[in-house]
């Protein structure tokens, strides 16, 4: 017997692309997850699952209608999304896929109200750093990267060849160079595919690519 599409995701358990969510009850809870996802590198949520991947269903079509309004009333830009209703063990999942996004950073409101970009890291949805926003905005303008190799430069590329990772504050302080040229630096290798940002709870940091 041939196993559902869903059943399969349920199984991988919630990740970096899919969030299980028992019900919706807080469009602007769920904006932030629209916001994560279309900032990231895409996902699915699956409505009327419990975190440990139980099927409890879809209780209203209500819920429908909130994930709207987190997209329409607490998302800037708009995060787009496409929705799959499945009937499960007699119960009702609602598939919410959201597309990487090029317009990102898409902001949400935090648990303050205040308008933020969110990342999705692993199972979990973290604001994003303001590096990782100078990032996408060069990258949005389409503005070219020119970089002047000097010490600096080398240094961090030779860093982390013996180091598995550097902070920022690390790389300005061994550097001996300005927040705003570690920032230029970090922000130019990024683009060019030959560092990478993790941002995680406790720690942000930089590895080689």
């Amino acid at each position: 017997m041939q196993v559902h599409s869903v059943i399969k995701l349920i199984e991988q358990g919630e990740h970096q692309n899919l969030d299980f969510k028992f019900a919706v009850n807080d469009s602007k809870k769920i904006a932030r997850s629209l916001s994560a996802f279309a900032n990231t590198d895409g996902g699915k949520l699956l409505i009327g699952v419990k975190d440990n991947g139980k099927i409890a269903g879809v209780r209203s079509e209500e819920e429908y209608y909130m994930i709207e309004a987190a997209s329409e009333l607490y998302t800037k830009p708009k995060v787009e999304f496409k929705t799959v209703k499945h009937l499960i063990e007699g119960k009702q999942i609602l598939e919410v896929i959201i597309e990487k996004s090029n317009k990102r950073p898409h902001t949400a409101p935090d648990e303050k109200g205040n308008m933020k970009a969110f990342i999705r890291v692993n199972d979990q949805n973290l604001l994003a750093n303001g590096l990782l926003l100078k990032v996408w905005e060069k990258e949005k303008n389409r503005q070219g990267v020119k970089i002047n190799y000097g010490d600096a430069e080398n240094f961090i590329l030779k860093y982390l060849e013996k180091y598995d990772y550097i902070t920022f504050s690390k790389f300005r302080r061994l550097a001996g160079i300005s927040f705003q040229k570690a920032e230029k630096i970090l922000v130019d290798f990024i683009l060019l595919d030959i560092i990478k940002i993790e941002i995680a709870r406790d720690l942000i940091c930089y590895k080689l690519k």
